[in-house]
Order: C-alpha cells, then sequence, then structure tokens
C-alpha cells in the first residue's frame, strides 16, 4: 500500500525555495530539516540557525550567495537543537564569526559528560528510526513532518561552534551590520528557545515555538518533560509582536498579521486543551492508557492544516503530560509491581489456549490488514514468552509495515519501518 496521501501532500511545505520575508530577509526552506534565515546588512550578513550537517549547510550558502557577498559576521541559535546547530563553520566561511545563544543554551553536541551513565545509545538508535535515517526516499521515508525526506546527511552534526555571546536577559535589543533586532526569550520546544524579531520588517524569526503541524510535544526518540504551559504562553507572547510575517524553524514561513493570528491562536489553544482535558482526566483516576484514547482536539482545532499531525500527535502530548507531571506510576496499585514481560506472556498465552492459537489470531489479523496493532501486541507476548518466535517476528514486521502506511505521522511512519527493516535483519 502506498504513504498516506496526506503526508505525501505535507511534502510540499518542503519544497526547495529560498522565499523573501522582506526586503534584505529570506528563508531557505526544503535545504536541510530546519530552515535557515538571512539577514543582509549595510556591510555583512546575519545567519540565523544552520542545518543539521555541512553538506546541508553548503548547499544553503550557495544559495545565499547568489544574493549577497557580503561575510556574514553573526550567527544566531535560535536554540539547541543539532538541526539548528549544526552548520555554522560552513557559514562562518574560515573567519572567527560572533555566535549569540540564549545563557541556558543547552546541546547533545556539546558538553556530553561520557563518565556519568546516561541512556545516549538508545537515544541515538530511537533518533535513527524516528527520522528514517537509512530509509529509502521517496518510497519508503516520505518525508521527516519537519523536513524533506532527501535531506543530505554528509557532515551530520558536524559543523557546530560554540556560541560566543550568551544572552542571559529575556530581551535586549543587538544592532549588528547596521540591522536592529530584538532578541526575545521563548521556551517552547526547549527552555533555551531565543526568537528575532525585525521591528523595521514586521518579520518574527520564532525557531520551532510554532511549525506546520500538532506540535512535537513529546519526541519518541526520547525527550525530557516539554513545559506544556510555557508553550501556550508562549504562543501569546508571539502574538504580541503582531508580525506580518512568521518565520518558523520548520516549514514555509506566514503571510499576514491576522493569518499569522490565526495560527498562533489556534496553537495555544490546542496546546492548552490537551492539558485541560489531561488534567481533568487524572484528576478523575484515568490512567495515560485511557486518556491517550479519550482526548482529542475539539472541532473547531481538530481540522485545521496547521494542527494535522504530522510531527506531532496529541495521544503522544497526553503520555507526555501524563508523565511529565505525574510520573510513572498511573495510580492504579496493581501496576505497582506489574509481572515482568515474560512471565505475563507466558500467563496470558496459557490463558488464550497456547502459543499457535495465539499466533494463527496474530496471523490472522495481519492477513487482511485489518487489526495491526492487535497483531503486534500478540506477537510481542509471543516473543517476550520465547514461543513461536520467528513467525512471531514475521507477523511483527508485516503489521509495523501495515500501520506505517496508515500513518499520516511522518516519525511514527519512519519508526514502523525501520524497526520492521531491523528486526528482518535480525532474523
Amino acid at each position: 500500500m502506498p504513504p498516506h496521501p496526506s503526508l505525501i501532500a505535507h511534502s510540499n511545505e518542503f519544497r526547495k525555495e529560498i522565499i523573501k520575508l522582506a526586503p534584505d530577509a529570506y528563508s531557505a526552506v526544503g535545504y536541510a530539516a530546519s530552515t535557515q534565515h538571512m539577514i543582509v546588512g549595510e556591510d555583512g550578513a546575519i545567519i540565523i540557525d544552520t542545518s543539521e550537517s555541512t553538506k546541508a549547510a553548503e548547499n544553503v550558502l550557495a544559495e545565499f550567495r547568489k544574493i549577497t557577498d557580503k561575510p556574514i559576521t553573526t550567527i544566531i541559535y535560535t536554540h539547541s537543537h543539532r538541526d539548528h546547530i549544526s552548520g555554522a563553520s560552513v557559514f562562518s566561511e574560515g573567519r572567527e564569526v560572533e555566535i549569540i545563544a540564549a545563557h541556558n543554551f543547552s546541546s547533545d553536541l556539546v558538553a556530553v559528560d561520557d563518565t556519568r551513565p546516561s541512556p545516549h545509545m538508545a537515544m541515538m538508535a530511537r533518533t535513527k528510526r524516528q527520522f528514517g535515517i537509512g530509509l529509502a526516499f521517496p518510497d519508503e521515508r516520505v518525508n521527516l513532518g519537519c523536513g524533506p525526506g532527501d535531506r543530505p546527511m554528509q557532515g551530520m552534526g558536524a559543523g557546530h561552534i560554540p556560541p560566543t555571546l550568551s544572552i542571559s536577559d529575556d530581551r535586549v535589543e543587538l544592532t549588528r551590520a547596521g540591522v536592529t533586532m530584538t532578541l526575545t526569550k521563548a521556551p517552547g520546544e526547549t527552555p533555551d528557545h531565543m526568537i528575532v524579531w525585525l521591528k523595521d520588517r514586521k518579520v518574527l524569526i520564532c525557531g520551532d515555538n510554532y511549525y506546520k503541524s500538532f506540535p512535537n510535544l513529546y519526541a519518541i526518540r526520547g525527550t525530557s518533560y516539554r513545559d506544556f504551559d510555557a508553550w501556550a504562553d508562549t504562543m501569546d507572547l508571539l502574538m504580541e509582536f503582531r508580525a506580518e510575517v512568521l518565520a518558523p524553524g520548520h516549514t514555509r514561513p506566514v503571510f499576514g498579521a491576522d493569518n499569522i493570528t490565526k495560527v498562533l491562536t489556534d496553537y495555544r489553544d490546542a496546546i492548552r486543551h490537551v492539558v485541560a482535558e489531561t488534567a481533568k482526566g487524572m484528576n478523575q483516576g484515568l490512567g495515560p492508557d485511557e486518556l491517550a484514547h479519550r482526548v482529542t482536539l475539539p472541532e473547531h482545532l481538530i481540522n485545521q492544516p496547521h494542527l494535522q499531525e504530522f510531527y506531532g500527535k496529541v495521544s503522544w502530548a497526553v503520555r507526555a503530560y501524563f508523565t511529565g507531571t505525574l510520573g510513572w506510576f498511573d495510580g492504579n496499585p496493581t501496576n505497582l509491581a506489574r509481572l515482568s514481560p515474560g512471565d505475563e506472556a507466558t500467563r496470558f498465552i496459557r490463558l488464550a489456549g497456547g502459543g499457535d492459537a495465539v499466533l494463527t489470531e496474530a496471523q490472522n489479523a495481519t492477513s487482511d490488514d485489518t487489526d495491526p496493532q492487535w497483531a503486534l501486541e500478540l506477537a510481542d507476548r509471543l516473543i517476550a514468552a520465547g514461543q513461536n518466535t520467528d513467525a512471531a517476528r514475521k507477523v511483527k514486521i508485516s503489521a509495523m509495515r501495515s500501520l506505517a502506511d496508515w500513518e499520516i505521522n511522518a516519525t511514527a511512519r519512519n519508526y514502523y519501518l525501520l524497526s520492521a527493516k531491523e528486526l528482518e535483519a535480525a532474523q
């Protein structure tokens, strides 16, 4: 079955283009997982965000050099995610340049303490699956949800330069190359987010606080809790500027003050709705599994094009909010000391009539593509119990591929498909 048509259509957000935001202000869309921005000043140029690889940065710089040959004198990081900070060495063009970031800038590319235990390897394996690294474009990896599926990978993470100027004030006005900018702390996807306001051009560069998808309130690669309330509050902050151009860290710019107010209002309301409904259910004693199936966006938001689940997902956000605020325990005393997965699986299989019966049910669930999630759960029990494992792995591979083709969420699709490939290779 081909990829979901909505996900294919979403790739239009990442068609390669240098977009003029205002006089002497540009965004590069579709050249990397994130967007890069250039402001041309009197005697130099300013770059905001630098991509995830040196090759992507080289491609963007070549396009920017068609616009100006002025030296790049300042680079600004909106936040510390590696897809925004890994091409700085290319944009600096061998010169010492000023690198500006928030004072709490913190990246997994720098200051990694290898002397302490950490789940770094697990996160890297999951990051590979989330972004489909190793999947073929375009049939398998359609896009990243936040960027094109065919981004260049050479020099991934290789071009980071540490900040030379840390901004500690909540809001500061700076002039560089004759360009006056207001830098404002705006926590959202990360605590170290900083937005750039070009007042004379009415352009607001917002980093990853907004992009055209339901926000990635939880990343399946693994991430610490992202403060939902702070992210929603930042939407109000962004609207205060009354920008006429909103240039996000992913997807295409939004033009027109009314359009910008609309998308930011909807974004804020969607986040706050998830918080309110999840908290309400938690206070009623419901656990994350129940809430993930119950909480949905309200009717006036659920069909908005800028809130479709191409990158973030409501059910993942619900689980993240629950865990981030109450922790792993769902309140049900049964779950204080659950059976081990293998023990539970063995007892379940025995109750169901044995491994052959469970395998038959799992195979039936995948044979007509009608119930792949049930097939996955049955297959996992067989694998955990060590019964009919080869056949169960084949069921799991088939079920994951079925789920992938039903998904509009790019990261879920990528995760299913690459996990299927990994399991197939291990057979």
